[in-house]
């Protein structure tokens, strides 16, 4: 395909792109160095080194400080964005046109966040669809629980965010089944994964009960969707 779920150019057709691109303008500089700057550094710069030493080393200095102000600037317009918190302006664009006023995220921005940025991500997401109280609270030792939030039919839904390059297996499963109704009275327990489920987890989660969210159901939330429209959970309240 040509275009990626997102409607971006494909990574691979993007590096032959820039391959290419890269290719001649490294063939045009090759002859201009070989030809005429060659000459340049081994015999006139050198000479003018030899007699200014200071002036050199402190040009130097202020190139390698002024690259790294450049580099600064770069990243900071043209860098990779980290989620770490709500923030109402990080609106998605994708080929489902979502609304440009609601909170929406890419496959692509879910894919490329830390752990803690996904599941603040998850929480932001069940915020926008007017849950109450979400709140992020996976760490060490959270006993299967990522983020928590009550519906108003006062519901308690759990979440376990997976962001795994692989699809999650049962073992996982069963570690959340153990604790999400036992231990924390979950109502509503769902397991989110990046990358959805093994035929074994899936076939678990429906003998005991759970929800799943794969991805096209996360593409679905994240895109704009309310969780419950996703997930065809009936509520008297949405």
């Amino acid at each position: 395909m040509v275009f990626d779920e997102d409607g971006s150019l494909d990574p691979f057709l993007k590096f032959l792109l820039y391959a290419v691109l890269a290719l001649a303008i490294g063939k045009m500089l090759w002859q201009w160095l070989t030809e005429d700057v060659s000459r340049w550094i081994t015999v006139d710069l050198w000479n003018l080194m030899a007699e200014h030493p200071w002036w050199t080393g402190l040009t130097v200095i202020g190139a390698l400080a002024l690259l790294m102000l450049v580099g600064k600037v770069v990243s900071f317009f043209f860098g990779a964005h980290t989620y770490v918190g709500s923030y109402d302006g990080f609106v998605a664009t994708s080929d489902d046109e979502p609304d440009p006023d609601v909170l929406t995220f890419t496959m692509k921005q879910l894919s490329a966040m830390s752990p803690t940025g996904f599941e603040q991500a998850c929480t932001d997401l069940l915020a926008r669809d007017g849950f109450c109280g979400p709140r992020r609270v996976g760490g060490a030792g959270d006993l299967g629980v990522d983020v928590t939030a009550r519906d108003h039919e006062d519901r308690l839904l759990i979440l376990q965010c997976k962001q795994y390059t692989n699809p999650v297996g049962s073992g996982h499963m069963q570690k959340f089944n153990g604790t999400a109704r036992p231990h924390h009275r979950a109502d509503l327990p769902i397991m989110i994964a990046l990358n959805g489920f093994t035929d074994p987890a899936i076939q678990f989660a429906q003998h005991h009960q759970l929800i799943l969210m794969g991805r096209p159901e996360l593409k679905r939330w994240a895109h704009g969707q309310h969780l419950y429209d996703v997930l065809g959970i009936q509520s008297t309240t949405h």
